[in-house]
């Protein structure tokens, strides 16, 4: 016999939840359900999200469907009775603006600085993503377009249209266009211009942490390293990625004897002390400059935006000391 808790809770008829069917249009036609799920179920936990999806809560069109399941105009999705917040409860994802390098109707492009994740999960319960929508409560669509490292800083591209979003993903995906970073390694750089092609293979550490390594298993993976200064025992050079592979700058340069400056999971806890005495707390890798056509246009773009204030006084203590 159920039991009924209705005497038992204080909560207003609103701001219960219930089940909802909503049907896909063409805006959010090619998302995953699960990506969809957490922008529609905004402040519901990620792991209430896909537990509902494991336990066949969510359905599309009436059926069972995988968290990587990819939306159809036309789509009838089942949103199970996930708890939302009441339209008056206080905004738990605080609003942010970011530096903004370029705007227009299909994109905005952000300088990221160090410290901030893209994305809540992983125990960050909100990133740039969030604070961004929280900052524009008008905007109907707002959805990163790749990502950075949550210690690296500059250009992060949000799409504001689907059709932007489904074509950056595509440049992505195909490596079009340049993504160029720049990093202070630990060492001595030898070649003005090396490609770096090693297989690079994601696994977890025993504490569950994700890492990645170079190994035969590995998914292929491109960098291309260019010297740009060299400061004695430390050079700052440039990286262009023609992969995009998870933490691929960073375990590319240390798997050649070259970890990043600040780097707290490839790189040396003893150079991270000796920054950090220096007042520099953070990973020496910043996203710097992009080129791609435009989504929509096709038009070539070009953004740049120049080190942090912390990355330029710290190459300056650096020459002061040669």
């Amino acid at each position: 016999m159920p039991v009924s808790f209705a005497r038992k809770t204080t909560a207003r008829p609103e701001s219960r939840p219930s089940v909802r069917m909503l049907t896909i249009d063409h805006e959010s036609a090619g998302q995953r359900v699960d990506n969809f799920l957490i922008r529609v179920c905004k402040g519901v936990p990620k792991s209430h999200i896909y537990k509902a999806i494991r336990g066949g809560q969510v359905r599309v069109n009436k059926g069972r469907v995988q968290a990587d399941y990819r939306l159809a105009a036309g789509d009838v999705v089942r949103v199970p009775p996930l708890r939302m917040p009441a339209p008056d409860e206080p905004r738990r994802v605080p609003p942010a603006a970011f530096p903004v390098v370029y705007e227009d109707d299909a994109m905005v492009v952000i300088d990221k600085p160090s410290g901030v994740a893209v994305h809540g999960g992983s125990g960050v319960s909100f990133g740039v993503i969030e604070q961004v929508r929280a900052a524009r409560p008008e905007a109907r669509f707002l959805e990163l377009a790749h990502r950075l490292d949550r210690e690296t800083s500059g250009l992060l591209i949000i799409a504001k249209q689907r059709k932007a979003l489904v074509a950056l993903h595509d440049m992505m995906r195909q490596s079009a266009g340049r993504k160029l970073y720049q990093a202070l390694v630990v060492g001595d750089w030898v070649n003005d211009r090396q490609h770096i092609r090693k297989p690079l293979l994601k696994f977890l550490t025993p504490g569950g942490e994700r890492r990645v390594k170079v190994d035969p298993l590995g998914k292929p993976a491109h960098t291309i390293v260019t010297c740009l200064k060299r400061f004695g025992r430390y050079t700052l050079v440039g990286a262009e990625l023609r992969t995009g592979r998870t933490h691929q700058i960073r375990v590319h340069l240390a798997s050649s004897g070259f970890p990043i400056v600040g780097d707290d999971k490839y790189g040396s806890e003893a150079v991270r002390d000796h920054f950090a005495s220096l007042g520099f707390k953070r990973m020496f890798l910043h996203a710097a400059r992009l080129e791609i056509p435009h989504p929509v246009t096709g038009e070539a773009m070009v953004f740049e935006t120049p080190l942090p204030p912390a990355c330029v006084n710290l190459l300056r203590l650096l020459e002061h000391e040669k």
